[in-house]
């Protein structure tokens, strides 16, 4: 007997795969796997990779890979900082997660002020509309909210904590504003686009997190709501830069206890027993026990900055901080690729040292594609460890040589 399928604070009964008896968290498991990746570009520049497989997701199948690339990128090497996207659909029956990268995304002036690059993981739950919109949407609000300011790069830490809050609050409203509505929410699509259908109260229950990067030529910016998570790769040491909020994190416990809310451990602490986070953009039917108010840090780069990941919980859910900035390591230092994986976090990152079976690529030029490989490299880790979940990885170079 599935009780989770009656949800007494909605009336929303969540799907399932027929015949299928190991249901992930939010009783949905599917047997399907898509990957994409995205190196260096966005908004029609990019070197895009893509493979699609449909049946059982054996770990052994071999991913084919399609690769195209647009000239103005590879014209302008310098122009973007390196990073390397991607996404997997995992054994979900839906695609949910959602990456934004817009590099040089907002400029003041620029002859005199730097860049800022700005790098979003949206992991959505319910449906996807609300992780597409904030995708289209939530770095123009940053970018709104940093025009503020007459020198955005040189913004002090509280004013980074009050315009990213500004900007996931009008986030937050819009996708609720959208739901009511009916209007179309999810890459510009109709009402009937998503499994939603944006139709109430179905709609109402539907969120996202968000874990947000802006880096600019001194400072990493990290904005976090929800169980996404932003890990720095610094001196060879993962250094954590979002907490991820989880209903029973004391902190959180108290503020939904205060609130009149309960977290209820039904398959793992659950705000009234229903959602396993206690922060998202959405989820209207939560409110207020679910806060889209993000906790925002603010880190300044150093000359032992290697690199920054952001990823939703299908990767961190089955793999550690430090194996994760081990593997991003070695393929930024051109060591190898990793053929397959082992049960062994410590094998895993000697697997990538020792070269992995697999040919080397080297610094320099090639550090686009090496981040392009940790990104999937780190994905493919999480589908062998068995994640239940969709995986969005996006990695970011961050040493100092490689920076325009």
């Amino acid at each position: 007997m599935e009780i989770r399928r009656v949800k007494f604070v909605t009336g929303v009964t969540p799907e399932k795969d027929e015949g299928d008896n190991n249901n992930n968290v939010n009783g949905i498991k599917r047997r399907k796997i898509e990957v994409t990746a995205s190196c260096n570009g966005a908004g029609g520049d990019t070197e895009e990779c893509s493979a699609h497989e449909n049946g059982k997701p054996e770990m052994n199948q071999e991913i084919v890979m399609k690769l195209v690339l647009t000239p103005s990128i590879l014209l302008n090497p310098n122009l973007y900082p390196k990073y390397g996207v991607a996404s997997v659909c995992g054994r979900r029956r839906d695609m949910e997660d959602a990456v934004a990268v817009y590099p040089s995304f907002f400029k003041k002036n620029q002859e005199f002020d730097y860049p800022l690059h700005y790098f979003g993981v949206y992991d959505g739950h319910g449906c996807s509309h609300v992780a597409m919109r904030c995708r289209e949407r939530l770095h123009e609000l940053v970018k709104e909210e940093a025009a503020l300011a007459a020198v955005p790069s040189s913004l002090a830490n509280g004013e980074w904590k009050k315009a990213m809050e500004r900007s996931f609050s009008r986030m937050d409203k819009e996708a609720i504003v959208a739901s009511d509505g009916g209007v179309a929410a999810a890459g510009g699509g109709g009402g009937g686009s998503c499994r939603c259908e944006m139709q109430t109260p179905e709609c109402d229950a539907v969120g996202s997190t968000a874990v947000v990067a802006v880096i600019t030529r001194d400072k990493i910016i990290v904005a976090n709501c929800g169980d996404s998570r932003a890990v720095l790769s610094r001196n060879g040491k993962p250094v954590p830069l979002s907490i991820d909020h989880k209903p029973d994190r004391p902190d959180e416990l108290n503020r939904i206890q205060a609130a009149g809310g309960r977290v209820i451990y039904w398959d793992g602490p659950r705000v009234l027993g229903v959602l396993a986070m206690s922060r998202a953009i959405g989820d209207n039917y939560l409110k207020p026990y679910v806060s889209c108010e993000p906790e925002v840090t603010v880190t300044e780069r150093t000359a032992g900055d290697d690199c920054l990941i952001l990823a939703s919980d299908g990767l961190w859910d089955v793999v550690s901080n430090d194996t994760a900035c081990g593997v991003a390591r070695m393929c930024l230092r051109g060591k190898g690729q990793v053929q397959s994986f082992s049960t062994s976090p410590e094998n895993d990152v000697a697997m990538v040292e020792n070269g992995g079976g697999a040919t080397s690529s080297g610094g320099g030029e090639n550090s686009d594609k090496a981040c392009s490989d940790a990104s999937m490299l780190l994905t493919k880790l999480a589908l062998a460890r068995r994640s239940t979940d969709n995986v969005s990885v996006v990695v970011v170079d961050l040493r100092r040589d490689t920076w325009p």
